[in-house]
C-alpha cells in the first residue's frame, strides 16, 4: 500500500520555490483567509471530491494544516485516492508561520 511522505519546513520551501508542488491547506476557512502558504488552495469536505477528480494524480501534493497532525491523515485519504506523491508538512502552518516570520 502507497503512503504519504513527511516533509519537514526548509525542504518544503525548496519545492515550493521549485513549483513542485500543489498546496493544499485543509485549516477551516477563516484561519484559511486570514493567512496561508502562498498559492494554497483551501480543501474542505465541500470541494474534496472536485480536488481529486480534476487535479491530475502525477503532481505533487503537499498538504498543511494547523501543527502537522491532520495533514497526515488528509494526505493519506489523497494516497487512497489515487495520489502518487503527496506530503504532510511537519509542524503545520504554525511551524511554516513561525519560520518564515508570517
Amino acid at each position: 500500500m502507497n503512503t504519504f511522505k513527511r516533509i519537514d519546513i526548509d525542504s518544503a520551501i525548496l519545492k515550493i520555490n521549485n513549483n513542485d508542488f500543489i498546496i493544499v491547506d485543509i485549516r477551516d476557512k477563516k484561519s484559511f483567509e486570514i493567512e496561508h502558504i502562498n498559492g494554497a488552495i483551501n480543501l474542505s469536505n465541500s470541494n474534496i471530491n472536485d480536488f481529486i477528480r480534476n487535479t491530475q494524480k502525477e503532481k505533487s501534493i503537499l498538504v498543511c494544516c494547523y501543527h502537522g497532525n491532520s495533514s497526515q491523515s488528509a494526505a493519506q485519504y489523497l494516497v487512497n485516492n489515487g495520489f502518487n506523491d503527496v506530503y504532510s508538512l511537519d509542524g503545520g502552518y504554525e511551524a511554516w508561520r513561525i519560520q518564515n516570520n508570517q
